[in-house]
């Protein structure tokens, strides 16, 4: 698995990438859901492409199958000190009647899932990537 920075400077904002994985899955779904995307420009992932995409959809339609009357979904980004943090935030049902499935390529990003209600209602994710360190993971 490549382990490349998504984001670099040759890529497309990681806002975008998660935009075009997002709004086909918004247009077929049966109900109007709003989207936002709110990250940094600089913003970067320490995974790779295909695994993140992965992981983004799963995310993204269990958010959908919580809203099937429609509603909001907010996906924000940010960096921490400990890494890179990716909340998904909808308007649907509480977390305690979800399913929070666990998708299986977190495990093998290193992503620890969150879960957790939103004060204005609904639920929301939070995706912790944690730095990579190349050094530790060939030692490993």
């Amino acid at each position: 698995m490549s382990h490349q920075f998504i984001g670099r400077d040759n890529d497309p904002p990681l806002a975008i990438l998660v935009e075009t994985l997002a709004s086909p899955m918004l247009v077929a779904h049966p109900a109007p859901v709003c989207l936002e995307v709110d990250m940094d420009e600089s913003l970067r992932l320490p995974v790779d492409h295909p695994s993140f995409c992965q992981l983004m959809e799963s995310l993204v339609r269990q958010a959908l199958l919580e809203m099937p009357e429609g509603g909001e979904l907010t996906i924000t980004g940010c960096e921490t000190h400990t890494g890179v943090e990716i909340e998904l935030a909808d308007t649907g049902s509480v977390v305690a009647s979800r399913a929070c499935k666990l998708p299986l390529i977190a495990a093998a990003l290193s992503a620890e899932l969150n879960w957790q209600d939103c004060p204005q209602g609904g639920g929301a994710v939070t995706v912790k990537f944690p730095r990579y360190q190349a050094a530790q993971r060939r030692a490993a």
